[in-house]
């Protein structure tokens, strides 16, 4: 027969079942906590901002590849919020970062932690296993489009590629409207471009699959000059009258120069490229917990608001400018990226840098 247990021992019985439960709950909480790249990167528990900022509290520090030279307000915004992580920024263009970065993973150098980088420069990074796919939870306020399908960066920054013009030379009423209208003999001898190669690639991708491949004939006879400068620099010489129409121009670029005085105006013709920078961690980020809180930051919107500020426009539906473009794509979203790359590059260059 039991012995009946008296009101004390009913009391110590329960104080140590409750300590057994919390003692249970602690080790269950611990073991759940994520420790490696991936775990890190694609946590989505209640504690998550919670988890991320002890981590990086661990860490302390952070390098970011980036190509951004404007960005300094954004990451001066990011270390007053995190005054505990070091941010170190390793900066360079779109190639040499790339180069860099897969360089130093077949020699077994990991020290990147993230980018804030083009995508197209990041696709060969994605497809030699490079990037980790993560989770954030402002992805949710983004256009499906601007978010690589494997899950491994999001837009943080874009522009639009369309056609620019000098009011001063050309009338508003008179301007191009679409890009067939860039065919029309009255633009002949008035036609600029930057020969930047993916400016050329995706203008031509985008007239192509809009028109079909004869309408590069048609313009190339309106003598449109291929200019070796950057689309920026294009810009300019839409300014000064040299180049009354930018075939394919930036709206940061013009919306610069229009609140600089500039007599110049832009519009969306149709379809536009995207210029973008993305946000991506590494597999082997040293400090993943610091990274994915500057990925939190990049794409929240009081940075989204920040970058607007600078002149670019965000891929946030909540965000979206009244004049954006209705059409924008993606390229390096593409799966046979590369390879329609290499043949819209062959059509540029035989319609308009290598014809008699």
């Amino acid at each position: 027969m039991e012995r009946p247990q008296g009101p004390g021992e009913s009391a110590r019985t329960v104080a140590l079942a409750g300590f057994l439960y919390a003692l249970t709950a602690f080790a269950g909480s611990a073991q759940a906590a994520p420790s490696t790249v991936a775990e890190i990167a694609l946590y989505a528990g209640a504690d998550r901002q919670m988890v991320l900022e002890a981590g990086a509290k661990r860490e302390g520090a952070l390098l970011l590849y980036t190509t951004g030279t404007q960005t300094k307000p954004l990451m001066d915004r990011f270390t007053a919020k995190y005054p505990f992580i070091r941010l170190e920024l390793l900066r360079g263009d779109n190639a040499d970062v790339t180069r860099r970065i897969l360089e130093e993973y077949t020699a077994g150098l990991y020290q990147a932690d993230g980018f804030e980088l083009a995508s197209e420069g990041l696709v060969q990074a994605r497809e030699q296993g490079v990037l980790q796919p993560f989770h954030s939870p402002e992805a949710e306020n983004y256009e499906p489009a601007s978010i690589d399908p494997q899950k491994r960066w999001i837009s943080v920054r874009e522009s639009y590629g369309g056609i620019g013009y000098n009011t001063d030379l050309i009338a508003p009423e008179r301007a191009p409207k679409t890009w067939g209208d860039l065919a029309d003999p009255y633009f002949k001898g008035k036609l600029g471009i930057s020969g930047s190669a993916s400016v050329t690639a995706h203008w031509t991708a985008i007239l192509v699959q809009e028109y079909g491949r004869d309408i590069l004939r048609k313009i190339a006879a309106n003598d449109m000059r291929v200019y070796s400068i950057t689309s920026r620099a294009v810009a300019n010489l839409t300014v000064s009258g040299e180049v009354p129409v930018s075939a394919r121009a930036s709206n940061a670029h013009f919306i610069e120069s229009q609140r600089s005085g500039g007599k110049v105006a832009w519009v969306a013709p149709g379809p536009v490229a995207v210029t973008d920078s993305v946000v991506a961690i590494t597999v082997r980020a040293p400090h993943p917990h610091a990274m994915m809180l500057m990925i939190d930051f990049l794409l929240s919107n009081e940075a989204q608001e920040m970058y607007r500020q600078i002149g670019y426009d965000s891929a946030r539906r909540d965000m979206k400018s009244p004049d954006a473009p209705t059409q924008k794509i993606y390229f390096a979203q593409r799966p046979n990226f590369f390879d329609e790359y290499e043949e819209w590059t062959r059509l540029f260059d035989s319609a308009f840098t290598r014809k008699r």
